[in-house]
């Protein structure tokens, strides 16, 4: 039976909101997005030979089940879980799940860990099949997800979420629906986020095409390559540093260059470019 959105939508907020206790919400979210991304990745790919992303053996979402309640659970999560998918699919800066100071400490941390996890382990949360009627379900619940949690915390950490709907304007300003593209057809973001607007100018575009981006913020960088690879974009090239003054796409000694370049401008930074 395919998921219903709204469904999935209220069922994942209240309950990972309903955990997070007068845990700030705008690291509270790193956890609850990773485990989503595992709980996907591991539904869609694991034991899937040639797939787009590597599930290493011992660390799927039925693994880390087996771990709830352990004394030693968020220290056990970052080593058999965590850093295997990290190390397989160059994915960087991910949250740790044995940190004190943000999830609590003794059988505070595994009492909430565990009841996280548990949220996820709902039958009706199968995402062996994510599409349902035409909608990337997943990858939208993602996207809920990071906007709720970044209203909550207003400006956090300086960032600000770009909303859909400013995308959708962008992408449409940019002509690329239009444009004969393809899979060569480059689109930038030299300041991407979680990639919200990358991922609205791909859908616009009549042809696959090829993505690029940077962020400063590490964690939202890894944020970033995980919401690609949950709207299907898993080749997306993602890369963590500051462009104003650390850009790391080159050609030589020169700025590579692309077929298109959008950016929410980083109103946050203010330092002189």
């Amino acid at each position: 039976m395919a998921l219903k959105k709204s469904e999935l939508y209220s069922s994942l907020w209240s309950g990972c909101d309903e955990l997070r206790g007068g845990m700030d919400a705008s690291q509270y979210k790193d956890y609850v997005l990773v485990l989503l991304f595992i709980k996907y990745v591991s539904d869609k790919y694991a034991d899937l030979p040639f797939a787009p992303i590597t599930i290493p053996a011992g660390a799927s979402f039925k693994d880390m089940v087996a771990l709830k309640g352990k004394p030693d659970l968020g220290d056990q999560i970052n080593k058999r879980i965590i850093a295997p998918l990290a190390n397989a699919n160059r994915l960087s800066d991910l949250p740790d799940f044995n940190d004190a100071s943000k999830l609590g400490s003794g059988k505070e941390l595994v009492e909430r860990l565990t009841n996280l996890i548990s949220i996820f382990e709902n039958r009706a949360l199968d995402f062996s099949k994510n599409r349902a009627d035409g909608d990337d379900i997943l990858g939208d619940a993602y996207e809920y997800l990071m906007r709720h949690f970044a209203t909550e915390s207003g400006k956090s950490k300086g960032q600000f979420y770009t909303p859909a709907e400013v995308s959708r304007v962008v992408a449409q300003i940019l002509g690329i629906r239009e444009a004969q593209t393809s899979a060569e057809t480059t689109v930038y973001d030299p300041t991407c986020g979680s990639g919200s607007l990358l991922l609205k100018i791909a859908d616009t575009a009549r042809t696959p095409v090829t993505l690029y981006g940077q962020e400063k913020d590490a964690a939202t960088s890894g944020l970033a390559r995980m919401n690609m690879i949950l709207h299907n974009n898993p080749t997306a090239l993602i890369m963590q540093g500051n462009t104003l003054t650390d850009p790391k796409y080159l050609a030589g000694d020169y700025l590579k260059t692309f077929d298109y370049i959008a950016a929410n401008i980083p109103f946050s930074d203010k330092k002189d470019a």
